[in-house]
């Protein structure tokens, strides 16, 4: 790495440990809260209602919870998917619903398991990601791994992802200005508790 990208790289380390333990410092009732509010705005916004093919998380460390909303798109009759961490740094989203068999990966967080039924990820019309860190110009912090930036980089040969792309997030962990790094991939919107972002 240059000596710049040395210096994004520490800069962005630092403001990820912030961010972090700030959002897990949020009581667990306004955890809740937020949620349920971002249930609430995020399903009736039109990306969300058109979409039939929608990628969800789980949270482990934290993060804006989308569990309500994933609840609301079962119950429209959508078809949600779920992350599988590969070998190679990229995921794999497989289908969920009541009753998949899920298994923890190697971060300890649930994913189902190779019965479910795989989408490819330029066929999601809508993936909802989780965000450490974000500012208002689309700038947007992961946890560092890189899992869904190679997933959705456009690659030679293969067919460009489509769908949207929305970074979940607490109000508590916008930035004023995030370090972006050369291989980010570009959210379409930012959606919190209180409301969407676009970008």
């Amino acid at each position: 790495m240059t000596a710049y990208s040395d210096q994004i790289h520490a800069q962005r380390q630092s403001l990820r440990r912030e961010l972090r333990a700030r959002r897990r410092a949020l009581p667990q009732r306004q955890q809740k809260s937020a949620a349920l509010a971002l249930a609430e705005h995020l399903h009736k916004h039109l990306w969300f209602a058109r979409a039939k093919h929608v990628a969800f998380y789980l949270p482990a460390d934290g993060e804006l919870d989308p569990r309500p909303l994933l609840n609301l798109a079962l119950a429209a009759g959508k078809h949600c998917y779920l992350p599988v961490v590969q070998k190679n740094g990229r995921l794999h989203f497989r289908r969920y619903r009541p009753g998949t068999m899920l298994r923890a990966n190697r971060f300890g967080i649930p994913e189902p398991t190779a019965s479910a039924p795989q989408r490819q990820p330029w066929l999601l019309q809508l993936v909802l990601l989780p965000l450490v860190g974000f500012d208002l110009c689309g700038g947007r912090l992961g946890m560092g791994g890189g899992y869904y930036d190679r997933t959705f980089c456009h690659r030679p040969g293969h067919p460009r992802p489509q769908g949207k792309r929305i970074g979940l997030a607490h109000s508590c962990q916008q930035v004023v200005r995030l370090p972006v790094a050369s291989w980010d991939v570009p959210l379409h919107a930012i959606a919190t508790e209180a409301r969407l972002h676009a970008v």
